[in-house]
């Protein structure tokens, strides 16, 4: 092992105490200003040390990536899922899949809490957790042929934990893509601008695939100087539209969107991975990260104070406006994908392991991809925190408890402890060119006016509206792309199950199957999009609960997977890295559930919940926030399904946990009876670089080795 440089280790010292300094001052500041730079450099020093030591370290160490092993994308190349996939575009097509609505909207409704709690959690679960996660299943998942998280499972489990595991995960998945979705139907409805701007990147992505494919082969670099170019041309061009004759056609109500992304849902997953998927990802990506960086650096122009308290009265009363429940575990479900996320295992062991160059390059895509993802929930927070506490109430609090006037809201908010004048709330919708902020739930508006907050101070104050419906678009790649991929994925799973029961299923590009699988899937989705969109009680509040609770169960899923695989392939000395993010999270997520499904609290618990509505229907009676009897019928309905899947869902975490229990303890008793399902060895024969950028070693080896690609 080559020793540290002294320059090497100077640089580190100075990240290291950098992310120190922001700790420090998050910890020890009491009833004082404290600048959202703190909060940036706190997480970003801390990514900095995790990716280039303990990421490192389980990739060699742990796992022992080969370099020199083909992947399932080279052996099996069908151009339709299997498909070698350039490292740069399959990091934007990963990182762009994965980072759907969770860092997104979690953080931002986590604000309720303070910004404190949510800080912690995000860096500290994505380091130990999330990251760690993305990387070992993607790991895998590529050494099995690019397998489900539900197949893996069911192989290396047994038929009876691995059932369990195949059910919950394409469940939980479905819930997962229909508030996916809902999100965007909450950003886009009534928003011309929006909706013409995100309708644009579908032609744009369109045609860097073909670019790609069939005009300009392995010409990255220029397609993605058009993409930008048209990006950035569809960004402005909206602007337009919402000006003219043409507003009417893209301005849609909240049912007209549910109808056109289940059609887009439907069709992004039947395609070609090189025609619209990957491009699409690989596009937005530039926009993602674009606007990230920037957003972090305009906190350190800008240096914005925090507004929000670092813990506030919610986070031990219970009783928040935007949800209910206490810190523990709530905190922890609805910040979801920031930190870890069940869904990322999909996509690792869905797309992308099909598309992977190289074993060694599960590190920067697994593991670096969460660490960009976590920075999105860190901006995301950053950007709640920074505006007017009763701005971030009347947003986020649904309109049966805010009211549909300013005057309304302004009170509800006084009730709350916090306030903010009914001109002040009309001003804030007027300066973002919007007619209400009243109850724009989903976490994106919130982000949106954050965001605007921060880049209209860089240009000088103007510019405010630009930049919110900027953010918006953001937003909205963001949660799509996660929407079309998870959609692929699902197919995937779905083909993995019926597969055990008619052969020809098992082959992911039979047409028929591919056909029938697709449609199932996004009708089933769409039905919780549809249920979202009409829910009295506010889609997003009453549903993000359940996402966040599917989300953590799916991830103890894949973490007992891990785990389980780490035993049986004789890592079982390094079965802790994934075996204590699997206890933590399973205590953390049951106990959510098991509020959910039992509590006392009407706000809390769904059958208690639902048990009030009936008693009022049986006594002719409408309580609000429902306003007719069909409005109490469908609260009832929806309650009755939300507690039975959480309560379902549990049984079968527990489940899969107990039986993967039993199998490891089988296994380290008697190591000679277990089996793996590991795909046989086959040596490669393309040579790529394990990151970015490639080394003075992979340079001196595809030098060496003359049959191989070279090195780009």
């Amino acid at each position: 092992m080559r020793r540290a440089e002294p320059r090497s280790i100077a640089v580190w010292t100075l990240v290291a105490l950098v992310g120190a300094a922001g700790w420090t001052v998050l910890a020890l500041a009491r009833d004082e200003e404290v600048s959202a730079a703190w909060m940036v450099a706190a997480a970003l020093g801390s990514y900095a040390i995790a990716y280039r030591f303990y990421s490192k370290f389980i990739a060699y160490k742990v796992l022992k990536v080969d370099a020199r092993r083909a992947t399932p994308a080279e052996r099996l190349d069908n151009g339709i899922d299997f498909h070698p996939t350039d490292r740069r575009v399959l990091l934007g097509h990963h990182f762009a899949a994965i980072a759907g609505a969770g860092p997104l909207v979690g953080p931002v409704l986590a604000a309720q809490m303070g910004y404190l709690p949510g800080t912690i959690w995000i860096v500290v679960g994505v380091i130990f957790a999330g990251a760690v996660q993305d990387m070992v299943v993607l790991f895998f998942s590529t050494r099995r042929d690019g397998r489900s998280l539900g197949q893996m499972a069911r192989d290396e489990i047994g038929p009876f934990g691995g059932a369990a595991a195949l059910l919950a995960a394409f469940a939980i998945m479905i819930i997962l893509l229909g508030v996916l979705a809902l999100v965007i139907v909450n950003a886009l409805a009534e928003s011309p601008w929006g909706t013409f701007s995100i309708a644009m990147t579908i032609p744009i992505a369109l045609l860097m695939g073909f670019y790609l494919r069939v005009l300009r082969p392995g010409r990255v670099s220029e397609v993605s100087l058009i993409g930008i170019a048209l990006l950035l041309i569809a960004l402005v061009a909206g602007r337009r539209v919402a000006e003219s004759s043409l507003a009417d056609t893209f301005t849609l109500a909240p049912s007209t969107l549910v109808i056109w992304l289940v059609a887009y849902g439907f069709v992004a997953s039947i395609l070609p991975v090189w025609m619209l998927l990957a491009p699409r990802d690989y596009l937005s990506t530039f926009m993602k990260i674009g606007t990230i960086l920037l957003l972090a650096l305009g906190v350190v122009v800008t240096l914005p104070t925090m507004r929000m308290d670092p813990v506030t009265d919610f986070a031990s009363r219970g009783d928040g406006p935007v949800f209910a429940g206490s810190l523990f575990p709530f905190v922890f479900i609805t910040i979801a994908c920031g930190a870890l996320s069940g869904f990322h295992a999909l996509i690792s062991s869905g797309t992308t392991p099909k598309m992977i160059q190289k074993e060694t390059q599960v590190r920067m895509i697994g593991y670096g991809s969460m660490l960009m993802e976590s920075s999105v929930a860190i901006m995301a927070l950053v950007a709640a925190s920074i505006i007017d506490p009763g701005l971030y109430f009347a947003m986020n609090a649904p309109a049966g408890v805010v009211g549909d006037t300013v005057q309304e809201a302004s009170k509800a908010v006084a009730d709350f402890g916090y306030s903010i004048s009914p001109a002040d709330l009309a001003q804030a919708a007027k300066n973002v060119e919007e007619s209400s902020l009243l109850s724009r739930t989903g976490g994106a508006p919130t982000l949106a006016v954050g965001v605007s907050e921060i880049f209209s101070q860089v240009t000088g104050g103007s510019m405010r509206a630009f930049w919110y419906h900027f953010a918006i678009m953001f937003e909205a790649l963001f949660i799509l792309t996660a929407l079309d991929a998870g959609t692929r994925v699902g197919r995937f799973m779905l083909q993995d199950m019926l597969g055990n029961v008619y052969k020809p299923f098992k082959r992911v590009s039979w047409k028929p199957g591919l056909v029938l699988t697709s449609a199932a899937v996004t009708g089933l989705w769409g039905y919780f999009l549809w249920v979202g969109v009409h829910e009295p009680l506010g889609g997003i509040n009453q549903l993000f609960p359940v996402f966040g609770i599917a989300n953590q169960l799916l991830a103890a899923v894949a973490l007992t997977v891990c785990t389980t695989l780490l035993v049986k392939s004789g890592r079982l000395k390094w079965a802790w890295i994934t075996g204590v993010p699997l206890a933590w999270d399973a205590t953390v997520t049951l106990t959510a559930s098991w509020q959910k499904v039992f509590s006392d609290d009407p706000r809390v618990g769904f059958f208690k919940q639902r048990s009030i509505y009936q008693d009022a229907i049986d006594d002719g009676k409408v309580l609000p926030p429902a306003k007719t009897m069909d409005d109490m019928h469908t609260v009832v309905t929806n309650s009755t399904v939300d507690g039975v899947l959480s309560a379902a869902l549990a049984l079968l975490i527990v489940i899969v946990i107990a039986d993967a229990a039993r199998v490891c303890l089988k296994h380290i008793r008697d190591p000679e009876a277990s089996r793996l399902s590991e795909a046989p060895y086959v040596e490669s024969k393309v040579m790529a670089p394990a990151g970015l950028f490639p080394t003075a070693e992979e340079k001196r080896e595809a030098l060496r080795d003359g049959t191989r690609e070279p090195t780009r």
